[in-house]
């Protein structure tokens, strides 16, 4: 079984957010508790599965992402790595926990993807969150949906965004997935519009470089903020990545480019 390590949303190696991709030949997934061995043993945010589906469906390959503790139902940097290893310039559509998500390939390798908005609801901020996070100051905090499944909470800056060091024991008792902390970029010339850091604890990541799911939240938060449908985010602390957005209503737009950087062979069978 072929094993590809990719990493999303960064045209370089070493940067962005690295993924597992498995393509299945068999047109069934193998056994869950196989799947996530697998995961547990690549270690990495999500390792990403799939299947091609008969033709003539609405889609053509069945996806799953699994976390090395846990399947998540949505996810975008590994949705990304899967559309780039199989290297095409046709749309492709993914069967998977969240509908059908689409990913189209342009000529120079560039991906978008097609996934649901997040809806936001504003909440008051969990205390577990609020200490977990070491007491900063949080400007407002948003549910982000069953879909998503964090807490979106806005900060005073982006330097406040890069000094965070959380306490990932806390974090991981509020609930949900997780926890997205972002503020509006200090310099925009610098080439993003927003800055974000993601943790999710509570399903095995302390940190996750460059979560694509989180930007279909990030997008409708900022857009009318900034008042642009079309926005671009950095995220990451020490590794980083850009994931440009445009939000369409119900669906947000996500691009970025991927690189492959180990290509080998799972050994173990299931």
């Amino acid at each position: 079984m072929r094993i590809r390590i990719v990493d999303a949303f960064s045209a370089r190696p070493f940067a962005g957010n690295p993924a597992g991709v498995v393509l299945l030949d068999a047109d069934a997934f193998p056994d869950d508790r196989y799947l996530q061995q697998i995961a547990t043993e690549v270690n990495l945010s999500e390792t990403a599965f799939a299947h091609p589906l008969p033709t003539g469906g609405t889609a053509d390959w069945a996806l799953r992402w699994l976390t090395p503790a846990t399947e998540v139902n949505l996810c975008g940097h590994a949705t990304l790595a899967t559309a780039h290893v199989l290297h095409t310039t046709r749309t492709i559509r993914f069967a998977t926990r969240s509908g059908v998500l689409t990913a189209a390939t342009d000529d120079s390798g560039t991906i978008t993807m097609d996934f649901p908005t997040a809806p936001l609801t504003p909440v008051d901020v969990p205390e577990a969150v609020a200490t977990g996070l070491g007491g900063v100051e949080i400007l407002s905090a948003h549910d982000t949906g069953p879909q998503v499944g964090d807490l979106l909470v806005e900060l005073a800056d982006e330097a406040a965004v890069r000094a965070l060091t959380p306490d990932f024991r806390t974090l991981a008792g509020h609930g949900g997935r997780g926890v997205i902390a972002t503020a509006r970029a200090e310099n925009p010339a610098a080439g993003h519009d927003f800055a974000a850091r993601c943790f999710f604890p509570a399903v095995g990541i302390d940190e996750d470089p460059v979560t694509g799911s989180a930007h279909t939240a990030l997008a409708p938060f900022w857009a009318p903020r900034i008042g642009r449908a079309a926005l671009t985010g950095l995220q990451g602390g020490a590794r980083t990545g850009l994931v440009r957005t445009e939000l369409r209503g119900d669906r947000t737009l996500l691009t970025g480019s991927a690189v492959t950087v180990i290509d080998g062979e799972l050994l173990a069978g299931g």
